[in-house]
């Protein structure tokens, strides 16, 4: 399981400053009421806070460490920050980078010098969307955390190996969050209906939250499944979608819930995607690896996935041209001519009738023969000439356009390929004088690619001949 917020009864204070979290009230958003109290309420990240793993080592041990916490939102990344100042008896100070510049940063550091000579306490700074602090402003922390001064946690949506200094990332652990599976998302939704009075899950099972009575809204099962989907791996937004219901269902008076009512109610909450982030590169990265396993159904999966989380359908139709030259290409040429056109039918019809064409090319590009012989070729090639000589063209290959450069011997001795016999010209070389035939191109038995190695094969034996 990977759900963080386990606890029904509301949390004592986390945070040494008084900022008011985790306690109980009617203006307390629930998800702050439901966080976890200790390491041990955590339910989920096991691989970080299990027996024996990273992050129980740690609390264990009393001794904290500097870290970057990744992972995609409402996984527990804020919460992991508070338990460790909590657990340290730590002054917990939160910057965050969208909202925070060098003065905040300043600050910081200064009441962290307070607190270690005239109070003798640690101090755990925590920077969220720390990617968004530029290079200087990431270069300000390191004195800091090397003296030991502070504790540095930094939470993240985006890959640190990109969007951090290679100094800051050597003096942080970097631990990865996972999205919360269904099975935390069903736990998780049980434990806030249980803390949010009317509402009551009735299915016949032991995750039911509490007994039913007359002033009960009752949730049923279907309705829990779609809330849990709509939350799509993020604990914050699932026990937002439950707070959302239980508001809707004490206005209107509501005595059952059902998947009509839930989806009425709620905002449709958009799939987890990030125009700029890793999940975008990820799952563009799941289409090109679909349709290169010639997996169809994969391929329009990862391609709906996108359009639904807002991606550019021209983007999509520029990766997929791509797809169609790099693993498809002579094995198959008309996948080239059906991406093209579709991308075209997409510029005249736009959405969602343009989207159609897009998604009949990803299923060509899926089902067609595979080859990756020309996008080898292409790249060994372009190396060769990366690091070879300017090579001079051969005389016999020249363009002799004047007399004086027929004169020179540019143009001599060139066969005309169509007045040779079957159109080729057996024996003759086209490269460069004293450059050995380099093979770049090796077509595969898929597809047109046969018939073009058979071809390939056979001219080859008629250059043999030629020089007998």
């Amino acid at each position: 399981m990977n759900d963080l917020f386990s606890a029904i009864a509301p949390s004592p204070q986390l945070s040494p400053e008084g900022e008011g979290a985790n306690q109980p009230g009617a203006n307390v958003p629930l998800a702050e009421r439901l966080r976890p109290r200790t390491l041990a309420e955590v339910i989920g990240q096991e691989h970080l806070t299990g027996e024996g793993m990273p992050l129980s080592i740690a609390f264990e041990s009393g001794k904290p460490h500097s870290m970057i916490l990744w992972g995609p939102p409402g996984v527990g990344k804020t919460t992991i920050a508070r338990l460790m100042a909590h657990a340290f008896e730590s002054d917990f100070i939160v910057l965050s980078a969208v909202l925070s510049g060098v003065k905040e940063i300043r600050e910081a550091i200064e009441r962290a010098s307070v607190n270690r000579n005239n109070l003798n306490r640690r101090t755990i700074l925590f920077v969220d969307e720390v990617h968004r602090f530029n290079k200087s402003q990431q270069d300000a922390f390191l004195p800091h955390v090397e003296s030991g001064l502070v504790t540095f946690i930094g939470a993240t949506t985006e890959n640190p190996s990109f969007e951090l200094n290679n100094a800051l990332l050597s003096r942080a652990s970097v631990y990865v969050l996972n999205p919360l599976a269904d099975a935390a998302l069903a736990l998780m939704f049980g434990r806030a209906v249980g803390a949010s009075p009317p509402l009551a899950l009735l299915d016949g099972s032991s995750t039911d939250s509490r007994r039913a009575d007359s002033q009960s809204v009752i949730i049923n099962a279907d309705a829990r499944d779609r809330i849990i989907n709509m939350a799509d791996g993020d604990g914050r937004r699932l026990i937002n979608l439950v707070e959302q219901l239980a508001i809707a269902a004490v206005s209107s008076s509501a005595k059952t819930i059902d998947t009509k009512f839930a989806e009425t109610v709620l905002a449709r909450a958009a799939r987890r995607f990030d125009k700029g982030g890793d999940n975008f590169y990820d799952q563009i990265s799941a289409l090109h690896k679909s349709v290169r396993g010639s997996d169809p159904d994969a391929s329009l999966y990862w391609f709906c996935r996108m359009l639904d989380g807002g991606a550019d359908p021209r983007y999509l139709a520029r990766r997929m041209i791509r797809m169609a030259t790099e693993d498809i290409g002579l094995a198959d040429p008309r996948a080239l001519d059906i991406t093209l056109s579709a991308a075209d039918v997409y510029e005249r019809l736009g959405s969602p009738e343009g989207e159609l064409a897009l998604a009949e090319a990803v299923i060509y590009l899926a089902i067609a023969a595979k080859s990756n012989a020309v996008y080898n070729a292409y790249n060994a090639a372009r190396a060769f000439i990366a690091q070879d000589e300017s090579r001079p063209v051969p005389m016999h290959i020249r363009n002799a356009p004047t007399k004086l450069m027929k004169n020179l011997g540019m143009g001599k001795d060139y066969r005309y390929a169509h007045d040779e016999e079957e159109g080729y010209a057996a024996g003759e070389s086209y490269l460069p004088d004293g450059m050995k035939q380099p093979g770049w191109y090796q077509p595969t038995e898929r597809g047109l690619e046969a018939k073009i190695r058979e071809k390939l094969a056979h001219l080859r034996e008629l250059d043999g001949k030629s020089k007998l």
